[in-house]
């Protein structure tokens, strides 16, 4: 027997707070709603698409009015890549519930009695600051809304880049990105590794 879906919108709800990887929070008739890509201060229509006993999961419908601190992504591969969740957020916000996810662990889960916890010291850089990055390979890349493979020569059907979000077997094709050291070494790292690619495909 196949599970019922799970498909129901919730209309102007405002998020609360910032949860655990890169999940946003808001309570919906006293359940907890984790919702993905929002920023607390949002009004938005939720998607529910996965409902246990003590919280759902839902995605935004549409967002009613953005929140004040929300930020324009700077990633084009934001929302589809599997990294960055926290792109919309401000970095001082993301240092905060940081902080907190740490202190709930030991204080409101661990129920451990620690000293008060000294802040998180920033860091000067904010983009282009990774110093490692894995890069996977698949010959069947992932394919964005609009695209048709059956009308893409081989070459252009493979992929270098990174997981597509929730799909560990799918490979979205990088064309540059924004947590390298810098621009220049993710660029020439995909240019040159994409041109090994393509030749290998004709």
């Amino acid at each position: 027997m196949s599970r019922k879906k799970t498909d129901i919108l919730v209309q102007n709800v405002t998020i609360e707070s910032v949860a655990a990887e890169g999940k946003a929070l808001v309570h919906v008739d006293g359940i907890v709603v984790f919702v993905d890509f929002a920023v607390p201060g949002d009004v938005v229509d939720i998607r529910i698409y996965k409902k246990k006993k003590n919280y759902m999961e839902g995605r935004v419908e549409r967002i009613v009015k953005p929140s004040q601190d929300r930020l324009e992504p700077l990633c084009p591969h934001f929302g589809v890549c599997g990294g960055c969740r926290w792109q919309p957020l401000p970095y001082s916000l993301q240092l905060k519930a940081k902080q907190q996810q740490v202190y709930d662990q030991l204080v409101r889960i661990g129920h451990l009695d620690i000293p008060e916890i000294s802040p998180i010291l920033a860091s000067e850089r904010t983009e282009f600051y990774r110093n490692k990055l894995e890069y996977s390979f698949s010959s069947k890349r992932w394919f964005l809304p609009g695209e048709n493979p059956e009308q893409l020569p081989e070459n252009e059907k493979v992929a270098l880049g990174f997981h597509v979000g929730k799909f560990f077997d799918k490979v979205l094709d990088i064309k540059a990105a924004w947590n390298s050291m810098t621009s220049g070494t993710i660029t020439a790292s995909f240019a040159i590794c994409s041109s090994a690619r393509r030749k290998t495909a004709r």
